[in-house]
């Protein structure tokens, strides 16, 4: 949807950047900021800014920031197109849509239709004469009808076309069953049914609407789970299976599994608070997609080698995520699915409640690599619980945690508390000296293979970052650039977002960096938003401006191998321009 950018400054503009960050966190003032805790990350000492001034937000902990637009993206896991569909409501104001963006929609709207159809045709075959085997295969799982019919399990017949021509029936043609991922063709360009002789689940997002399937096959072949391919509607990192469900737990937690057999057999034993990632390990947007609807989150996954390692995955995203986390270990079976059926809904209940924090989960995970009686092991292991104890923000929990590794080394706690104490020491250290790299050059600590954000030439760079806070502060200083160019830049992302704002001021529309929130991506808008946080004093801005684009200009000159004399000659135009702003 391509919305004009006049009324996305109009948005910008007219949304009150500290009343919006103030609706999802509690903010304090502090000086001409507000401040509070980040909700991007875990955190108990607020380094979460809001500038009124500047309309930017920027976290100094986990480096994520940038306009109202990009803050609501992050915040509601949104695209820019929903994003400013909100705030739009948010302020009375009407999104306007071209006839193509009109089109599109109903286009999305025909595909979601085309999925509820394709959902009750899969639902209808299950009780069809050729769904009988998917019905005894789902019968003999321990799925009760209710179950079946709430999450409207189906069946897709081994037909080439049985989908094909029910939806053909029904107004769908061969391309838009091709788009919305329910058919496929080969090199001959023969389209068929994707999914053929497998049981069917319809995976629905939050607001209700099928988005695609997950087909799962009854006997030993593979690919066992087929999903639908991403597309308009469906992507899988932005959506959990069941969440539809989940997200009006009154249980207070929600449960994580592997497998949509686990979250329906929870659902079906009671627990309505289980969800599943969709054919893919779990994502920082499904964490972020999580902490909307709960404040814990218990990682229940299979107890095999995969599951372990799929769980230590987990567990810093929720985290981050401002998740409490626990992690359930399975005894006496492989899954919850398998648990429940040998054990019966009343002792899972009770692991659930004896479920680990991540901290216990991950120390017994660390100790049951090494054998404690071989002194040379029990140094490795006391090595890699340090590392992990030291982790950790709390005092009492380094203190808690560290004796109980000491008493499965057999050592003294006060020498645990050494080690952990030198190893805190040592990583303080090493935060303190990363802190003044990225102080220095901080984009070099984002994504140094992505283009634009590695600084080749921290000298131009920080002279670069000075011209951008000085326009932004001040955009009528865009007339007084010396016909500077964003090519003369060395970084490229900087000389970009330059020639963006110069642009926007020579059209007379608002020099801000919220308007960029479509143009740049959130690493981008993160880093830009902290160039923009930094104090940058107006009081000699003229003179300021003047020496920054020298600085660049001679940059570029040793950059493209200049003279010696072309040097001089630089150097010297610096010192005339310098004297005539001397009574500034």
């Amino acid at each position: 949807m391509a919305i004009p950018e006049q009324f996305v400054d109009e948005l910008v503009s007219r949304t009150d950047i500290v009343d919006l960050v103030g609706s999802y966190v509690r903010l304090n003032k502090k000086g001409n900021n507000y401040w509070g805790l980040c909700p991007f990350h875990s955190e108990k000492t607020a380094s979460f800014s809001v500038s009124p001034d500047k309309q930017i937000c920027y976290c100094f902990g986990c480096h994520k920031g940038g306009g109202v637009i990009n803050f609501l993206m992050e915040m509601e896991n949104l695209s820019f197109v929903e994003a400013v569909q909100q705030l739009a409501q948010r302020a009375g104001m009407q999104v306007p849509e071209s006839d193509y963006d009109k089109g599109r929609k109903e286009r999305r709207e025909r595909l979601l239709e085309m999925n509820k159809e394709a959902a009750r045709y899969f639902h209808s075959r299950l009780y069809a004469p050729e769904g009988g085997q998917a019905l005894d295969y789902l019968r003999r799982r321990g799925l009760s009808q209710a179950t079946l019919t709430n999450f409207g399990l189906g069946f897709a017949p081994d037909s080439w076309d049985g989908l094909l021509n029910h939806l053909a029936g029904k107004g769908y043609d061969k391309k838009m069953v091709l788009e919305g991922g329910l058919a496929v063709s080969n090199d001959k360009g023969r389209i068929y049914d994707r999914f053929r002789n497998r049981v069917m689940f319809p995976i629905i997002d939050v607001r209700g609407s099928v988005i695609g399937f997950g087909g799962r096959v009854m006997d030993d072949s593979k690919p066992k789970y087929l999903n639908s391919p991403e597309g308009p509607v469906y992507n899988k990192s932005r959506n959990l299976f069941a969440l539809n469900i989940a997200k009006k737990t009154k249980e207070g937690r929600i449960i994580l599994t592997e497998g949509y057999m686990d979250t329906i057999a929870l659902h079906q034993a009671g627990f309505d608070c289980a969800v599943a990632s969709l054919g893919t390990a779990l994502t920082a947007d499904h964490a972020q997609l999580l902490a909307r609807y709960t404040k814990e989150a218990v990682i229940a996954y299979d107890g095999d080698g995969a599951g372990v390692a799929a769980a230590q995955r987990a567990i810093p995203l929720l985290e981050k995520a401002g998740l409490k986390v626990k992690v359930l270990q399975m005894r006496g079976a492989k899954d919850p699915d398998e648990f429940i059926k040998n054990y019966g809904r009343d002792a899972f209940a009770k692991l659930l409640d004896e479920s680990s924090n991540h901290i216990e989960y991950r120390l017994e995970k660390i100790k049951s690599k090494y054998d404690l009686k071989d002194d040379g092991q029990r140094i490795e292991f006391l090595r890699e619980a340090t590392g992990l104890i030291a982790s950790l923000s709390s005092a009492v929990e380094r203190e808690v945690y560290g004796g109980r590794a000491a008493m499965a080394a057999g050592i003294s706690a006060e020498a645990m508390a050494q080690e952990v104490k030198k190893e805190l020491r040592r990583r303080i250290y090493k935060e303190k000296k990363k802190q003044e790299r990225h102080d220095l050059a901080p984009a070099a600590n984002l994504q140094p293979n992505q283009k634009g954000l590695h600084y080749e030439n921290v000298r131009s760079a920080a002279a670069e970052e000075g011209i951008l806070r000085l326009v932004l502060l001040e955009p009528t200083l865009l007339d007084q650039t010396d016909g500077l160019t964003g090519a003369e830049f060395s970084a490229p992302l900087l000389g970009k977002v330059f020639d963006l704002l110069r642009d926007r001021h020579a059209d007379s529309r608002a020099v801000n960096l919220g308007g960029l929130a479509n143009t740049l991506t959130a690493e981008e808008m993160s880093h830009l938003a902290r160039i923009t946080d930094r104090p940058e004093n107006l009081g000699h801005a003229r003179r300021a401006l003047s020496d920054y684009i020298a600085i660049i200009r001679m940059e570029r000159l040793k950059r493209q191998g200049g003279s010696d004399e072309d040097l001089l000659r630089a150097a010297q135009a610096k010192y005339k321009q310098a004297k005539s702003y001397g009574g500034e």
